[in-house]
């Protein structure tokens, strides 16, 4: 289960933005919906997802409906506070988006269209688990206008599959990724490493695996041990052992080491891609700070500078929505200091750089030392001025951002 919602102010009851908000209708807009369903949860996963037994209320065949009465009001509000433009990216994650019908997705995407619209040649992605790729799924989402496929693969080797909780059959990523490029669609596929018991040659064989595939971005993240999972308890209990860190640290360097051999290019920390357009736009927005509205339960929206976040149960924001009312749980405004410390977080991590100018004058001298311990690339920061992360500055990216912002 995810953790609690962050504190702030309360958000009205009607959604409405704050009069004189200083929306800029130049700036990219998309969309995220939000499927919080799953058929087991995995023990490493403290995202916002509900089984089958935790659902109390709220129906999984009325959730389509539900979410369009938030597009609706969404819609509503964006008029009223003339913020209206078509939607750049759209992204349905989880949970387990394919755990829903196809044709209840297409209805979603269809309704934010007919709200927002799409941009000519606007990226579509859908998160599918494996075991719920079929042709007949595909070819449905083709038809709605989807244009992405991101499949959760996470590993090839069996027991570390069994170590994340992960029940798929490792041969349907294969199937999956075939039925997607048979479509014409785009592929991704999301790898995790350092789980318990998984060696460097369990890696070796994923990443191989995962080439095989021929797919045009990968995703590969370091386990993170969350409060509240079931691993976090089994790490707890000395069940199994925490992640090692210079494991990790080892799997990310072979992990680079093999995608650039492929022909991808890092493009962010944990994303590779095959040529530039294969980037996930979706993602971009958020690490370059552009608005999205946020469908769903426990789903955050930024528009402005303005954050909110939805109530975090289905049930709950099932009954909002019914009543008429916005699901918002709460929002806030950041300060220039939080505003400028979360995009030293995220541009800092991107291929392209931070820009120096948007560091605080007070902190731009350490840039310096940053390149003289062999975290920045010194000609990105001499000629661009952009801090720039090196591979070993992408292996201490947090530490980074501490000698930017602290």
């Amino acid at each position: 289960m995810a953790g609690p919602l962050p504190l702030g102010d309360p958000a009205p009851a009607d959604g409405r933005l704050p009069d004189g908000l200083p929306v800029d209708a130049t700036t990219p807009f998309s969309a995220y919906l939000h499927v919080p369903f799953c058929r087991v949860r995995c023990g490493y996963c403290d995202f916002n997802t509900y089984t089958s037994s935790e659902l109390r209320g709220a129906r999984q065949d009325e959730y389509a409906d539900t979410l369009i009465r938030e597009i609706d009001l969404a819609r509503a509000v964006m008029d009223e506070a003339c913020a209206v433009r078509p939607m750049d990216t759209v992204f349905f994650g989880g949970g387990t988006p394919t755990l829903l019908p196809a044709g209840d997705l297409a209805r979603m995407l269809r309704a934010a269209s007919d709200a927002f619209g799409l941009r000519d040649g606007a990226e579509v992605t859908v998160e599918a688990n494996p075991d719920t790729v079929t042709p007949q799924v595909v070819e449905t989402l083709l038809d709605a206008g989807v244009n992405r496929l991101s499949i959760g693969m996470q590993s090839a080797v069996p027991h570390v599959l069994a170590a994340l909780d992960r029940t798929h059959d490792p041969e349907n990523v294969a199937t999956a990724v075939r039925a997607a490029r048979d479509a014409g669609l785009h592929v991704s596929v999301d790898l995790i490493y350092g789980a318990p018991g998984e060696s460097l040659p369990d890696w070796e064989r994923s990443l191989d695996t995962a080439l095989e595939l021929a797919p045009d971005h990968i995703s590969a993240y370091a386990l993170i041990i969350e409060d509240g999972t079931k691993l976090a308890r089994q790490i707890r209990r000395g069940e199994v052992p925490a992640p090692d860190d210079d494991l990790q640290a080892d799997m990310y360097e072979l992990a680079d080491q093999r995608l650039s051999d492929a022909g991808f290019a890092w493009y962010e920390v944990s994303n590779w891609a095959r040529r530039p357009e294969n980037a996930s736009r979706h993602n971009l927005a958020y690490w370059r700070g552009s608005d999205w509205w946020g469908f769903g339960p426990g789903a955050h929206s930024h528009v402005a500078g303005l954050r909110w976040w939805n109530v975090k149960h289905p049930a709950a924001y099932a009954q909002r929505l019914a009543l008429g009312e916005s699901p918002a749980a709460g929002r806030e405004q950041p300060d220039q200091q939080a505003r400028t410390l979360e995009r030293v977080l995220l541009q800092s991590r991107l291929a392209e750089g931070l820009p120096i100018d948007d560091i605080a004058e007070t902190h731009r001298e350490r840039v310096a030392e940053l390149i003289s311990d062999g975290l920045v690339d010194a000609a990105s920061a001499l000629r661009d001025r952009r801090v720039r992360l090196t591979l070993r500055g992408r292996l201490l990216a947090d530490a980074v951002v501490r000698a930017l912002t602290e």
